[in-house]
């Protein structure tokens, strides 16, 4: 189990076989074992859905993104989580973001004792699912937040254990939204004990907060305050800092991390870490979220997955000797030749970068880094995996000529 994780699409509606058939092969080749699913509050999530990922290894994560305004009836949870813990599934967040204004609805945000007035609606859903024999995942906060989300976790695990909620504390995971938030990996090591002059809303110039990758440091240092233990704790929203860097190092030294590998210069993560889910596996066209998913809604791998896959995922051990080439570009042939608009839109791109281009995807297998130019009539999937699987750091170009060469100038 590597414990590396994906929030899958940001919706409720790509749960149908058709959905399972593409994203499957690709779980299993990000070596992914856990993917948060957003939980639909009219009907379930397909059985098959659910129990393909289980047989895979994959464990669902499922979120309820409840408001205080439009709860569903107690009965109705019960029935979704009797239904999930029949089929396998284990975890379940519910709520998200309930330190910021917009997550309350037509609930008035400025009435007092806002965390108590959380607790009265999270308390009866969480111990519903814990007899269901789930474990209940306390919500995600906004770091930082309209409440700050440190004294929003405070009082609402001193809430906890005031309500005499053993059986809930006893099996309750927290989870903290993790992003590095532009910071290095090592932002805010060591939590409060180490940076004592960071407080809610003011981080003097000098000193680090909780608001990054290490969230979880302040987050564990937080529950052995209040409970005097160090609550099990899943990541959400990774994503590193590097995004429009061409290599997107960072995630895959997250990947690393995750897996109990060491990273030269980055600490490990503490044990209590379960997971982390990277943001975001892939979204539509039309959604907000499109330019932050590793892929696009069809299947097709966005630079980051390329960029990841080429560093962390599985490959084969080259050869003593490495990689014969640096970079290759690798075309298209047609049954009449070679196309004239391909050799006239990559004259900037070799002026640039000086690749070697070829026309072949056995020399390509012999380079470090492959940009390849057509679609899936010309390369199919299984090819770009093959470059990938060796250790290839692999990109797609693909479009028409306008597209591709805003792409090719782009990199």
């Amino acid at each position: 189990m590597t414990n590396i994780g994906f929030h899958y699409f940001p919706d409720t509606v790509h749960y149908q076989k058709k959905d399972l058939d593409t994203w499957l092969p690709k779980l299993k080749e990000l070596k992914a074992s856990w993917l948060t699913l957003r939980a639909p509050l009219q009907r379930a999530i397909p059985e098959d859905f659910i129990k393909e990922l289980i047989k895979a290894d994959i464990q669902p994560l499922l979120h309820f993104h409840l408001r205080p305004d439009q709860l569903p009836t107690q009965d109705q949870c019960k029935l979704f989580f009797d239904t999930y813990a029949r089929w396998g599934v284990e975890y379940v967040i519910l709520f998200d973001r309930p330190n910021v204004r917009d997550a309350w609805g037509s609930i008035s945000w400025a009435q007092s004792d806002l965390v108590e007035r959380f607790l009265d609606l999270y308390l009866p859903l969480a111990e519903e699912a814990l007899k269901s024999g789930l474990i209940p995942v306390f919500p995600p906060l906004e770091p930082g937040g309209d409440y700050w989300d440190t004294m929003f976790l405070r009082a609402a695990l001193a809430g906890l254990q005031r309500r005499g909620s053993k059986p809930l504390l006893d099996a309750v995971v927290l989870s903290a939204y993790a992003g590095t938030n532009g910071h290095d990996l090592n932002w805010g090591l060591g939590g409060p004990e180490r940076w004592p002059d960071s407080h809610p809303y003011f981080n003097p110039e000098g000193s680090e907060d909780h608001r990054g990758f290490r969230i979880v440091d302040w987050y564990l240092a937080l529950s052995e305050t209040v409970l005097e233990k160090r609550l099990p704790l899943l990541m959400l929203g990774l994503k590193g800092s590097d995004e429009e860097a061409e290599d997107h190092q960072q995630d895959a030294q997250i990947a690393q991390l995750l897996s109990g590998k060491q990273v030269t210069g980055v600490d490990s993560l503490p044990e209590e870490v379960l997971g982390g889910m990277f943001w975001l596996l892939a979204a539509d066209a039309e959604s907000e979220f499109r330019d932050e998913a590793w892929y696009t809604a069809d299947g097709q791998a966005n630079p980051v997955a390329e960029a990841y896959q080429g560093l962390y995922a599985p490959r084969t051990e080259k050869a003593p000797g490495g990689y014969r080439i640096d970079h290759y570009l690798l075309l298209p042939t047609y049954e009449w030749g070679v196309a004239d608009w391909h050799l006239e839109v990559i004259r900037g791109f070799i002026k640039k970068h000086q690749p070697t281009v070829g026309f072949s995807l056995r020399e390509a297998a012999h380079a470090k880094r492959v940009t390849i130019l057509g679609g899936e009539e010309h390369f199919n999937e299984d090819d770009l995996s093959q470059l990938r699987n060796q250790g290839s750091v692999v990109r797609r170009i693909k479009g028409d000529g306008t597209k591709v060469a805003a792409q090719l100038a782009a990199i």
